[in-house]
């Protein structure tokens, strides 16, 4: 294209565009008509301008080209998950993540026949095991290209905001954590439990890093003799607020670099992203599907490196082949017919989402500060400071919900009356409430439909 057509053209600055707009909008106030405020505290402005930067924003290091299809496998029977995996492998899936109940599986039967090359693994722990661990680590890999063989997932701080105890014991499940990392050089951060909870983006985020940090901590202390680099794996929820969602998964980045050089670790991270829960509804719950589409875009365009879809009927349905293939697809169809693999960068660049990403990362990193002098993320778990305050924002979305001005199309916006659900639940779709003795309080995932599904599902 001939550059000389473009210098017939003044520039044009920012604050020349605002002058117009406001002329245009003959007396009303620029900022309350068409400045927004989001729940992160972000002010969104009608347009982005190069004059909001005052240097040009640096080239990222994501390879959007590369990123995998993922297809979860909750390994109830070795045989069938296996013969599971072999099929998917088949119909697209790229990368398998196994949930592993217990350590009484047989590593050789589960993975017979998987091509190892071609195939990266997630073997997420519900236990705690060095002898098994021992095992997967000697599952042949390509030692040059972390991401494309194996991933061990511990996280015994994720399991102990989730389910309110450790495993064992604050000192066991230290002590074989320790075990563990020092064989696999892997820490994870199961970061979706914060979003599926109701916490906003930048809570998200700090959490994300004081949990990490929790991690470091550890590593870098007299008791831990070893100094060692290691590889992150963050699993993360994305949700629909679409600029948004690709500005966090970029803003995650961008902090653990800077953590990761202060303790002189390995600054790349790893990210599993999947659809939230708590946007996901029982009645007219082919939306999900729109959901989990834009969703996956966000995911992608925001740098994951493997995205794991959440199946429409996942709240209500045990897993099936119908809903798993649907969902493996709509991931297909954004590869393979939509060219979402075709730039390494497709965010970079944008006024919009650059300016995103800088204040969800500075407003993240403010927070992780504050907790850090607070006595650290493990201490405002016991206190329950991180609990309480995911509740407040929970409960500010929850309101949003319930008086319509934040929608979920089909259940609290033109729902269809003569949608029927009560014979379909395979599943139970709502909190379940089970008194049990824990160490802290749980941090409880729950949808934002629940209440109004429980009204409708009453009448039917």
């Amino acid at each position: 294209m001939n550059k000389a057509l473009f210098s017939e053209f003044d520039a044009v600055s920012s604050k020349q565009w605002k002058q117009k707009i406001q002329f245009d909008l003959k007396g009303a106030d620029y900022n309350d008509t068409l400045i927004w405020q989001t729940n992160e505290g972000i002010p969104v402005k009608p347009f982005y301008h190069a004059d909001d930067f005052k240097d040009l924003q640096n080239v990222s290091n994501t390879k959007a080209t590369q990123w995998k299809i993922c297809q979860s496998i909750f390994v109830a029977d070795v045989e069938k998950s296996n013969l599971k995996a072999l099929d998917v492998i088949q119909r697209g899936a790229e990368s398998i993540q196994f949930i592993l109940p217990s350590e009484d599986i047989s590593i050789e039967n589960l993975l017979k026949n998987i091509d190892l090359d071609s195939t990266a693994l997630y073997f997420e722990l519900q236990f705690l095991s060095e002898a098994f661990v021992k095992k997967l680590s000697a599952i042949p890999k390509n030692p040059a290209n972390y991401g494309e063989g194996i991933h061990i997932q511990t996280d015994i701080i994720g399991n102990l905001a989730k389910t309110g105890n450790w495993l064992n014991n604050l000192n066991d499940d230290f002590k074989k954590f320790e075990a563990i990392i020092k064989r696999t050089s892997q820490l994870s951060v199961d970061v979706s439990l914060y979003q599926n909870a109701g916490a906003t983006m930048v809570q998200q985020l700090a959490y994300a890093l004081a949990h990490a940090n929790e991690y470091l901590n550890y590593t870098n202390s007299d008791s831990y003799q070893e100094k060692q680099s290691f590889n992150i794996n963050f699993k993360i929820s994305v949700g629909t607020n679409y600029f948004f969602e690709i500005a966090k998964l970029r803003a995650l980045r961008e902090l653990w670099h800077t953590l990761a050089l202060e303790y002189k670790t390995n600054t790349n991270c790893y990210i599993l992203a999947t659809p939230t829960k708590r946007n996901k509804t029982l009645y007219d719950y082919n939306t999900n599907m729109l959901r989990t589409t834009t969703e996956c875009m966000s995911a992608i365009l925001g740098g994951a490196n493997t995205i794991c879809n959440l199946p429409f009927d996942a709240i209500y349905h045990k897993n099936n082949e119908f809903g798993e293939r649907i969902a493996r697809n709509q991931l297909l169809v954004l590869k393979q017919e939509s060219y979402f693999d075709k730039v390494n960068n497709p965010s970079d660049g944008s006024y919009y989402i650059e300016s995103l990403t800088n204040q969800l990362a500075e407003k993240a990193l403010d927070l992780f500060k504050n907790i850090e002098a607070n006595g650290g993320f493990l201490k405002q778990l016991k206190e329950g400071t991180i609990q309480r305050k995911i509740k407040e924002s929970a409960t500010k979305e929850q309101q949003q919900f319930d008086s319509g001005e934040d929608i979920l199309l089909g259940t609290n916006k033109h729902p269809n009356v003569n949608d029927k659900m009560k014979n379909e639940l395979e599943l139970y779709p709502f909190v379940k409430t089970n008194q049990r003795k824990t160490l802290i309080e749980p941090i409880i995932e729950k949808r934002l439909a629940e209440q109004l599904e429980q009204k409708r599902l009453k009448i039917e």
